[in-house]
């Protein structure tokens, strides 16, 4: 099994969003929960009783031929930094890391798939891939899940389907949600209707990190709010439709505000840019409105395409966990704010200003290759 400083040597294969169309919908990550038959759920077991579960469930789990080379540890054996970035790689949840004895996470070496062992349930899976791909990210799981199934007996009530320890979760187990960049609905003020619109239709709309955080860096994550009474597939075919409807919303907006009022779209890239490029104190949420902008930049043509796949990975990187682990030590706020702007100074070092010429004006390829006077 590999060690935990080998799996954050490379960035995950979603983070880096290579050959997927990701400019709107980042990723797409479904989660499949399950408990052990005759076992006390988690969140009523005994510490023994946790850990009989988990001496069950651990070498099945590692058995599954993705996780070969992968990385496996128990919660316990992990600091509190480890714990966060792992959290901040949306590897494991908040509530996991918070737990102790009897829990673990298994995770594939690319961290496509991760599972935790003992979170709220015995079991939840979960299956990470960038772009709109839910439906390829569900087969993949379910691969793992009908493996699973041939050595461990599942809560099963063939009425209610899978047993969880919350009603919500009840029936398929299934959670399928994708994370959407809407800066151009946010700078049009049209982001509050949308967003009111998905939850009118049985929808979640959260922030970054799930349930009770909020949006930054325009980011949002839309998920499903029921799983009883209905299939996985049209579970996932509604979030696919929904999902496809406010990424054709954010498109629209993105281009009307290019045509209709191209200085400010231009003045906040390149201020975004000036900030990233020269300062030396930058706050978490400050660092992902700017890269937000910088991405959104690439999207329209300011800058390279490889620009995209830079700021994704910033958008990790600078995550206190991750900064302090990048550090190897527990840094006080200000010292990272400052090594937060380091990073990015750095990174960013190479990347030429905004192409902001005239043409965008029409609404045309900003990439024309022909010079301009007033750039």
């Amino acid at each position: 099994m590999m060690r935990f400083s080998t799996l954050l040597k490379y960035p995950a294969d979603w983070m880096v969003g290579a050959n997927a169309d990701n400019s709107v919908v980042l990723t797409s990550r479904i989660r499949l929960a399950r408990n052990l038959r005759r076992a006390p759920f988690p969140g009523w077991a005994t510490r023994d009783q946790r850990s009989a579960a988990l001496e069950v469930l651990r070498p099945a789990v590692e058995a599954l031929a993705p996780m070969k080379d992968g990385f496996s540890q128990e919660l316990v054996d992990l600091n509190s930094v480890q714990k966060q970035v792992l959290v901040e790689r949306h590897l494991i949840s908040r509530e996991h890391a918070a737990r102790g004895d009897g829990s673990a996470a298994v995770i594939e070496r690319r961290q496509t798939f991760s599972l935790m062992l003992n979170e709220e349930d015995h079991l939840r899976m979960q299956a990470i891939r960038p772009g709109l791909e839910l439906r390829s990210a569900y087969e993949a799981l379910a691969a793992l899940d009908d493996e699973l199934e041939k050595s461990l007996e599942f809560a099963f009530d063939p009425q209610l389907g899978y047993l969880t320890t919350c009603p919500t979760n009840l029936g398929t187990g299934l959670r399928a949600s994708a994370m959407l960049h809407l800066p151009g609905l946010v700078l049009s003020d049209q982001i509050g209707q949308v967003l009111q619109a998905v939850n009118k239709i049985g929808l979640a709309v959260r922030g970054l990190y799930g349930e009770g955080t909020e949006s930054l860096g325009n980011l949002y994550q839309i998920s499903n709010q029921s799983t009883l009474g209905e299939s996985e597939d049209t579970i996932i075919r509604r979030l696919e439709r929904v999902i496809s409807q406010v990424a054709g919303h954010e498109r629209n907006a993105r281009a009307k505000l290019l045509e209709d009022d191209p200085d400010m779209v231009a003045d906040k890239i390149g201020r975004a840019y000036g900030v990233l490029r020269h300062a030396w104190i930058i706050d978490s949420k400050e660092a992902l409105t700017h890269l937000s902008l910088l991405r959104l930049g690439s999207d329209l043509g300011f800058f390279g395409h490889e620009t995209m796949q830079l700021c994704d990975a910033l958008l990790m990187d600078i995550q206190p966990a991750h900064l302090q682990l990048h550090s190897g030590r527990k840094l006080t706020p200000e010292e990272r704010d400052s090594i937060r702007a380091e990073i990015i100074r750095s990174r960013l070092h190479s990347l030429p200003p905004p192409d902001i010429r005239p043409t965008t004006r029409n609404g045309e390829n900003t990439n024309n290759p022909e010079p301009s006077g007033d750039a």
